[in-house]
């Protein structure tokens, strides 16, 4: 029987922006600035409007009081928060987020925790009405990355270093906590740390037994548990810590009031000792054994723990009321969805079981950079969360719909649910699996996206990333449904009852579409109208994809999407009204404008060509006069499918950003390649003696987001995909 009092209370919504502000050498890596946060008070509206309750807000002391707190400017903070006051969500005040403080201090600094806790208590004295901090967030995993790896300031990389690092941040969370109560007596603790498993081979049991204890850190200390019989007390002492320092713990424990726990999917690891079996940049060791230190998902047969029984382990050891203060995966949107949902059920499922759990935490609400790199270096990187951010403002993705249904406590249904996620499935193996599995395939039935265009480059690249999404899908063709004949398009939906359509099929021959313009015409403009009222009249989405030439190129900059059509030749007439006629029968279709795509699985681009021409010997003559922004195919699919489910609308410009030559473009890809590019020469598109017209300047930008990456980025992750980045031309092949 449930006696929890928490839990007559209904699971509650909270949220987060990705505000770390880590040091790397003498520079800041500030993530509310890059993500625009900084000048955008009006995303507290859009935050509360998701049904959030409580907000992980970031006050960072070295923000507010970088040069000292006589010189504090909180400015930018009384007006935050006193909004976050007037929406009705209460705030959690962070005040240092995988920082290491302002220049003055650093985590080895003795005197860091007695600084912070002067920060804290000027904080408290300012907003004496907050009652929720979290004074440093996941000491444990700061302290690895900045003491024990070397990835963030001070940059140690030895056991003192990490237990300085450590305890320190525990010690600046006790004292400033001191000084808030002396405020605020009733101020609450609600203490974050990453919370992750190991798993081992038999060899490196003891390395997993270590660090299975090693993860409960942060919350032993705090609670007073660091004794002479707890595992880790011999640790700290042979790393060179004093019994006097670690007594202190004892002498002063502040309990958390919530238990943060913060889980991601590579949260859990796998070591191996049998190197040859992964790649080098996953080898270490402890000094006794090199070992490989993996993604438990990625090689692990019985599958990663997973939220609930992380969770479930964390109740047990401390029986402290708990919140998921991040819910967060750098994925597509599907997966996104999927582990929020997951995270969500198994705290719903571990207060069914009596589990005192306060809420779950829609984590970095507005993305997140360069995450994948650790945050050592500015790439650019960019993860879309429950707001994209690379438009003109804020948009929100399906995340945000998902976390609507669940903060007003109804079951979300978007069809992409139906399916588990990545690390569920199959293709969440990089390696060959070690162990057994405990649990069969998951089997899911779920409505299909349907593909028109199954012999086309595009249709294919649809159906092949559907599959490693976890998305179902039904690829068509002309046989199965005409998409230009409404009675076949009528039984194709009948049979199939498809979610979305996306349609990938079209007349492709621009210079055969001057002769054939009633193909072309029947193909490129009946056909997606069709469909479009077909989808109007079942509501279901419709995707279908236009080109770059629409336009006539009398100008040198990009065209955006709300630029007017004016086509030179059939074939870009043909797609501008197709435009013209899908938005008329079905507003809320998405039209996708996208130009000279490429990609690994098709033997007959524009670069496929020109690689086969290199490895034979022979010269290639390529236009200089025409400048375009070439689209790669993984790319734009996966961009697209975004969008679908974000259940955008209207005309989108998906290309890589780049405004090249195709010449250009072509010399450019031989020479990532190894090829020598002087073997590609110039010539003008008059001299190709092309029977259609074609613009001199076709360059794709957005004015409503610039989704893809860039285009040189484009081109290395095709050489890599086709197996010719590092291979000599002689190796070079471009089937996949």
């Amino acid at each position: 029987m449930n006696t929890n009092p928490s839990n007559h209370e209904a699971l509650q919504l909270w949220g987060g922006i990705e505000c770390t502000l880590n040091r790397v050498g003498s520079d800041y890596f500030d993530q509310i600035s890059r993500s625009g946060h900084e000048l955008r008070i009006d995303d507290l509206e859009r935050f509360a409007n998701l049904g959030i309750r409580a907000m992980r807000y970031p006050m960072l002391w070295e923000r507010i009081a970088p040069r000292g707190l006589e010189s504090a400017d909180f400015r930018w903070s009384d007006l935050r928060l006193n909004r976050l006051r007037e929406l009705g969500v209460r705030p959690i005040a962070g005040l240092v987020h995988h920082g290491s403080g302002p220049r003055s201090t650093s985590l080895v600094d003795p005197a860091f925790s007695a600084k912070l806790a002067a920060y804290a208590r000027a904080v408290a004295e300012r907003y004496p009405w907050i009652d929720d901090y979290t004074p440093v967030n996941e000491p444990l995993t700061t302290a690895r990355f900045s003491g024990l790896y070397g990835h963030w300031y001070p940059h140690g990389c030895d056991e003192l270093n990490f237990a300085r690092a450590f305890l320190n941040q525990c010690k600046g969370i006790i004292l400033s906590m001191r000084e808030i109560r002396a405020v605020n007596p009733s101020a609450r603790l609600i203490q974050t740390e990453d919370l992750g498993k190991t798993f081992s081979t038999r060899h490196l049991a003891y390395q997993a037994d270590f660090e299975n204890e090693r993860r409960w850190l942060t919350f032993d200390v705090l609670l007073g548990r660091i004794d002479g019989d707890h595992a880790m007390w011999e640790y700290f002492i042979d790393a060179g810590i004093t019994s006097h320092e670690l007594s202190w713990f004892l002498e002063n424990p502040c309990p958390p009031d919530i238990l943060g726990i913060n889980h991601y999917v590579t949260s859990e690891r796998f070591l191996d000792e049998r190197l040859g079996r992964y790649p080098s940049w996953t080898h270490g060791g402890n000094g006794y054994d090199a070992y490989a230190d993996l993604e438990a998902v990625r090689v692990r047969a019985e599958g990663p723990s997973g939220p609930k029984k992380i969770l479930g382990e964390a109740w047990q050891r401390y029986e402290l009321p708990m919140a998921v203060t991040e819910a967060h995966l750098g994925c597509t949107r599907d997966e996104q969805m999927r582990w929020f949902k997951e995270v969500w059920e198994s705290a719903k499922s571990l207060r069914n079981d009596g589990a005192d759990i306060r809420a779950v935490t829609a984590w970095s609400l507005l993305g997140a950079f360069d995450w994948s790199s650790l945050l050592t270096v500015a790439n650019d990187d960019y993860e879309p969360g429950v707001f994209d951010i690379r438009g003109p403002e804020p948009r929100p993705t399906a995340i945000a719909g998902l976390l609507r249904s669940l903060a007003a406590g109804e079951t979300p249904d978007h069809p992409v649910l139906d399916a588990p996620g990545w690390w569920r499935r199959d293709v969440r193996y990089l390696y060959s699996p070690v162990g057994r599995p405990t649990l069969g395939r998951p089997v899911f039935e779920s409505r299909p996206l349907l593909i028109t265009g199954a012999t086309g480059t595009l249709g294919q690249a649809f159906a092949k990333i559907c599959e490693a999404r976890g998305l179902a899908c039904q690829l068509l063709n002309r046989q199965q449904m005409d998409i230009a004949e409404p009675d076949s398009v009528m039984r194709a939906f009948e049979e199939y009852q498809p979610w979305a359509v996306v349609n990938a099929a079209g007349f492709v021959r621009v210079d055969q579409a001057e002769t054939e313009t009633a193909a072309c015409h029947r193909e490129n403009t009946a056909g997606p109208a069709t469909l479009a009222e077909a989808c109007r009249n079942f509501d279901v989405p419709f995707v279908t994809f236009s080109s770059d030439l629409v336009f006539d190129g009398n100008r040198r900059t990009p065209y955006f999407e709300t630029d007017a059509p004016a086509p030179l030749n059939a074939y870009g007439k043909s797609k501008a009204e197709a435009e013209r006629l899908v938005m008329e029968k079905h507003p809320a279709s998405l039209v996708v404008r996208t130009s000279a795509f490429f990609g690994p699985w098709d033997d007959f681009n524009f670069l496929a060509g020109i690689f086969r021409s290199l490895a034979a010997g022979a010269k290639s003559s390529v236009p200089t006069d025409s400048i375009v922004s070439p689209t790669y195919v993984p790319d734009l699919v996966n961009a697209t499918l975004d969008l679908l489910i974000d259940n955008e609308r209207g005309i989108w410009h998906l290309a890589n950003p780049g405004a090249v030559s195709w010449l250009e473009f072509a010399r450019m890809a031989a020479s990532l390649a190894g090829f020598n590019p002087s073997a590609i020469e110039p010539c003008t598109t008059a001299s190709l003696n092309l029977r259609a017209q074609r613009p001199g300047f076709s360059v794709l930008g957005s004015e409503r987001g610039v989704l893809l990456p860039s285009l040189e980025n484009a081109i290395v992750r095709f050489l890599e995909d086709c197996e010719m980045l590092t291979a000599r031309p002689r190796e070079f092949s471009v089937a996949s």
